[in-house]
């Protein structure tokens, strides 16, 4: 299975920005290539249902966004680190949650809905203040 880590949460206030990270700590046998792999960020605020925020695939210049993120949020990855990243813009009060990190093994398909079913990291905290 895919290992992730993700870090970069914390306390911001409205309107400030935080940035993301996601590292691929270990592929599965035979799927060693970054390449193979829908990415992306999930999301959970307490008594909200989950929310697939953003997802990338470079091999097919397919990126993603939720309604509720798009203008804000960029995702991005650099695949010689393994490593995906979300770039939080203008944050708001009803952006704060539970953020973690996913992937999912894929032949060519991508997006928010394909990325729920994937694997999750531990999740890094993001809170906003007004």
């Amino acid at each position: 299975q895919v290992q992730l880590v993700e870090s970069g949460g914390g306390a911001v206030q409205a309107g400030g920005s935080l940035r993301l990270s996601c590292v691929v700590s270990k592929f599965p046998t035979g799927q060693h290539r970054y390449s193979h792999y829908c990415m992306g960020w999930i999301r959970q605020a307490p008594g909200k249902e989950r929310e697939a925020i953003a997802a990338i695939y470079d091999p097919r210049d397919i990126t993603s966004y939720a309604d509720s993120v798009k203008g804000r949020f960029t995702i991005s990855q650099d695949n010689a680190k393994n490593s995906a990243f979300l770039q939080m813009n203008t944050l708001k009060p009803e952006d704060p949650a539970m953020y973690y990190c996913a992937a999912r093994f894929t032949g060519g398909v991508c997006n928010l809905a394909y990325l729920l079913d994937g694997t999750w990291g531990q999740g890094t905290q993001v809170t906003v203040s007004s």
